[in-house]
């Protein structure tokens, strides 16, 4: 009889695979995903399976567990090498292979890591990912053998970015990959690109020496934002841990969100796709949406996870979405999946090919609100989404004007509350945003009152202008 494996109860999240090296993810759990996913495509009809990897110390002994798993049960594995996780979707579409996965943990501490997937074309995760739990504990795996080919896709992948850059308007640009499994990407691709580059933070070492490679915390761009300031740069780009998250900071170094990063793209590809639908997060800013609607455009409030988010676009035919914390999702002239590189390379393309575009001036010109930051406390996985539902009762009791498509966001007075739960921790997810100081304190006011009488409190907050 095969035998069985069972997965640490924390690892098997909603998009993904994640644990601390050693603590709660092994080797042995890297086999049995291997075995339990290959099975899963043999299933389905498929037999290759593209795998990659990340910087991180773990990460080469994560994939050659990986690949012995698929390899065990009869995949053909195809090694695309190291390298950021888009390069790893790149390689899986692009050779119409049957699965990727990528070993990787993304933009969390040195000591995690985990895997990222994909069946075909479309996003593995959520029930796909309990699945792959219950076959390891009940041992339902097929047996095989699979065959290994090293297949190398970082020059493909780099060719591939260079192709759509347009512009011939030299810009000077800062590049940090923050030392993560995107930096000899970075480094190969602006040799390739017009205008002046400094790379920092431009070699893969997983253990950070600089900072931690997460583009949404203020702290992490400080080099960055310095370095823009010293070399009088135009832009600023900066990535996380595996390169599929976008920081973008102008000339005088201040930082644009995800959602101030959308509202310049989707202007761009509204002109080549009129009418189009931009898709973005429930906790985007109401700035972003109403200027799409103002370009013609037909915004999409959508659930927050990037495998939702990629299948709303496949279904609405979107040429663009986004996420607050950073996830670019092109489908114009590129493939659907998040890729903060590839997205760097558009922005970098309407800044060159306007002259008299100036990225200080885009940024004053943008809607000025006044929001908290996105605010996380603790809240028990069996409670959190019974608050969520408390509170939407009293909301629809008391007339309030909501949307439910993930948690309640809350339309008030010169503004919006949100209340979500998080799809991957024991935590509720809070966010607000005005037109002033004064209303931005009534709907926090409205917030914290809901939550109180669910037993909660609203963590203190500073507020961003």
């Amino acid at each position: 009889m095969t035998a069985s494996h069972k997965f640490h109860s924390t690892i098997l999240r909603e998009y993904d695979i994640r644990g601390i090296i050693g603590e709660t993810l092994y080797t042995a759990d890297a086999t049995w995903v291997g075995k339990t996913f290959g099975t899963i495509v043999k299933r389905n009809g498929g037999s290759r399976v593209c795998v990659g990897y990340d910087g991180r110390i773990s990460s080469p002994s994560m994939e050659a567990a990986l690949v012995d798993g698929l390899k065990s049960v009869g995949i053909h594995v195809e090694r695309v090498g190291r390298g950021p996780t888009p390069m790893l979707y790149f390689a899986t579409v692009e050779t119409k292979a049957d699965g990727g996965i990528m070993v990787t943990g993304s933009h969390n501490p040195p000591t995690h890591n985990g895997f990222k997937m994909m069946l075909g074309k479309k996003p593995f995760f959520g029930a796909d990912i309990k699945q792959l739990g219950e076959m390891a504990e009940t041992s339902d795996i097929d047996a095989g053998l699979g065959v290994v080919t090293d297949i190398p896709a970082f020059t493909r992948y780099i060719e591939r970015l260079q192709k759509d850059f347009y512009g011939n308007h030299p810009i000077t640009a800062v590049w940090d990959p923050g030392n993560g499994a995107g930096a000899e990407a970075v480094v190969a691709l602006v040799k390739h690109l017009p205008g002046k580059h400094k790379v920092i933070n431009g070699t893969i070492d997983g253990t950070f020496p600089a900072h931690h490679p997460d583009p949404t915390v203020p702290k992490n761009l400080e080099q960055l934002i310095a370095a823009v300031k010293k070399e009088k740069a135009h832009v600023g780009f900066a990535f996380d841990g595996d390169a599929d998250r976008i920081g973008i900071v102008d000339g005088a170094g201040r930082i644009l969100w995800g959602d101030q990063i959308m509202q310049i793209l989707a202007e761009d590809v509204l002109k080549q796709h009129p009418g189009a639908p931009i898709i973005a997060d429930v906790k985007a800013s109401q700035a972003l949406f109403d200027e799409v609607a103002r370009m013609g455009g037909k915004p999409i409030v959508w659930k927050t996870g990037h495998s939702l988010i990629k299948n709303k676009m496949a279904e609405t035919k979107s040429p663009l979405a986004g996420e607050m914390s950073g996830h670019i999702f092109f489908a114009d002239r590129y493939y659907g999946f998040d890729d903060a590189v590839y997205a760097a390379v558009r922005f970098l393309s309407i800044m060159a090919s306007d002259e008299k575009f100036d990225l200080i001036k885009r940024y004053d010109r943008m809607p000025a609100l006044i929001n908290t930051p996105e605010l996380r406390f603790p809240c028990a996985d069996e409670r959190k989404f019974t608050v969520i539902d408390e509170v939407k009762a009293r909301l629809v009791k008391s007339g309030a004007k909501l949307s439910d498509i993930d948690g309640v966001r809350v339309t008030g007075k010169g503004g919006w509350w949100l209340l979500r739960p998080s799809n991957t921790q024991a935590v509720l997810v809070a966010r607000a945003e005005a037109d002033t100081e004064a209303h931005l304190d009534g709907l926090k006011a409205e917030l914290a009152s809901q939550l109180q009488q669910s037993g909660l409190e609203l963590p203190t907050v500073s507020v961003d202008h």
